[in-house]
Formats: C-alpha cells, sequence, structure tokens
C-alpha cells in the first residue's frame, strides 16, 4: 500500500510474501527475520553501547557548563542560528545514515553488519520493536558518533584562551546542537513509534514538528522503504523527495557498482524460517 504522509493510501500490489512463506507473519516480533536478528544482539554490542552513553553523557555536561561560563548576550544571534543550523544538519545526517543502513550493506558483513546494519533490517519488519528497547540500546550508537567532537569541543576549552573562547563560542554552539540532536534521533524516532504513554511535552513537540511527528515517519514504513528517511525533526524530507535526492543517489550508485539498493532489506522482509 502506498500512503501518503495524511494517512491516504492506495493498493499497489499484494503485501503477503509470495511462494511456500505465504502465510506467515510479515511483520513484528514474530516475523522469522525478526526473530533471527533480534538473537543477533551480543553482550559486547551492550557493553559498547554503555560506554558510549556514559562518555557522551559526562562530556555533554562538561561542554553545557563550560557554554554557560562563556555565555555573552553579543552572541545571541549567532548562537540562535547555530542552534538552527546544528538542528538541520542532525536531521540531514540522520538521512544520510538512515539511507545509508536500509539501503546498501548486509548484515552478514563483519563486525559492522551485525553491530550496525542489524538493528535497520529489524526495524522494518518489526517496526516496535525499537519501543521494546530500554534507553541504552535505543541511543547507544548515536552517542559513539558524538564522542569525537564532543571530546574535542571539551579540550579546546581546557587549552584555549578565553578570547578564542570567545570568538570561536558561536561554532561551538553549532556543534553543540549538532551533538545533542544526533545524540538523541533514535530517541526521537522511538517516539514516533509510540502511541501511547508519551509524556505530554513530547507529544506537544510532535504536533508542533520541533521534533519527528508519528504521522510524519509512517511515510518512510511503506515497503520498500525508500523515502523520507530523516528521522530527527523530518524537516528536510519534503525538500529532499521534491528534488528526487535519494532517488538519483540510488541510481548513481548502482549504476557504478551493479549493487541493486535494498536487496538484503528485502531478502530479510521476506525470510519465513
Amino acid at each position: 500500500k502506498m500512503v501518503n504522509e495524511n494517512g491516504c493510501g492506495q493498493e499497489i500490489g499484494s503485501p503477503e510474501p509470495q511462494g511456500p512463506g505465504r502465510g506467515a507473519a510479515r511483520w513484528g516480533p514474530q516475523h522469522a527475520g525478526a526473530r533471527a536478528l533480534a538473537n543477533l544482539y551480543t553482550p559486547g554490542k551492550r557493553c559498547q553501547e554503555w560506554i558510549s552513553v556514559v562518555l557522551c553523557f559526562s562530556l555533554m555536561a562538561f561542554n553545557f557548563i563550560h557554554l554557560l561560563a562563556y555565555f555573552h548576550l553579543g552572541h545571541a544571534w549567532y548562537i540562535l542560528l547555530g542552534i538552527v543550523a546544528g538542528i538541520l544538519s542532525a536531521d540531514f545526517a540522520s538521512g544520510i545514515v538512515h539511507w545509508g543502513a536500509d539501503t546498501w550493506g548486509s548484515v552478514d558483513l563483519p563486525i559492522f553488519g551485525k553491530a550496525f546494519i542489524r538493528p535497520f533490517r529489524e526495524h522494518h519488519i518489526d517496526p516496535t520493536a525499537i519501543t521494546r528497547h530500554d534507553f541504552i540500546e535505543t541511543n547507544g550508537d548515536n552517542c559513539m558518533l558524538t564522542i569525537i567532537p564532543l571530546a574535542n569541543m571539551a579540550f579546546n576549552f581546557l587549552t584555549l584562551s578565553p578570547a578564542e573562547i570567545y570568538h570561536n563560542y558561536p561554532w561551538y554552539c553549532y556543534v553543540f546542537a549538532l551533538a545533542i540532536f544526533v545524540t538523541l534521533t533514535n530517541q526521537i524516532h522511538k517516539w514516533s513509534h509510540t502511541y501511547f504513554g508519551l509524556p505530554r511535552w513530547v507529544v506537544f513537540l510532535q504536533d508542533c514538528h520541533i521534533i519527528l511527528p508519528r504521522k510524519h515517519h509512517r511515510v518512510h514504513h511503506v515497503s520498500p522503504h525508500e523515502t523520507y528517511f530523516c528521522i530527527t525533526t523530518g524537516w528536510l524530507n519534503y525538500p529532499l523527495e521534491k528534488l528526487g535526492f535519494w532517488r538519483n543517489l540510488e541510481d548513481l550508485i548502482q549504476g557504478l557498482t551493479g549493487e541493486k539498493p535494498r536487496a538484503d532489506d528485502l531478502k530479510w522482509a521476506h525470510k519465513v524460517k
């Protein structure tokens, strides 16, 4: 079924798998592929997520304290501009990562496949699995991505002079906003799949489209999952779709490599045992 952002849709083909697996669970936790992918979550992966979360939030607190200490009203407009630019950059980055992991690669890739591509494959055949993940599993990988820029910012606060920090302050605000929204992207994504028990302030932010709204994200979850990849705020989804950004990028890569987009994703979707 093809669904637009308002929830309207039209049938374009049978959603049921064909062949001997016909009649098996098409999606959800009982799907054979979903069960197999969930079983690939390892203690080593859990340890990596814990370390990433602790380091990320420690660095975030350190940098926030120093940003407050060096705050100056003369930077007000630059700070606002940096925050908006950071949010837009985070939204675009979420789209690039989401598109790349959804579209290319395989769970069978050494180390990277099971650790980072596996959750994307699981999510398409069991979209509610993310709502059953705790804070560590939900946010561990995104926290890992922000450790290096946050550590670099902390190093600058410790080693640069006050004059140099004053000069670079708008840039630090941009990096900090980018880091916050990258860190929270998967939590925001989780909220977009949660229809009961959300705090009122989260629903308010979704309704105002400050973070990814639930109805907006449904567009991506129409098979074959080929559009609306930005999952932080979703602000860039419509313009990128109108530009044909993802489609043109896929055509370019397929033309250069011969690889078919989403081949591994479809393989897991049709797994029946």
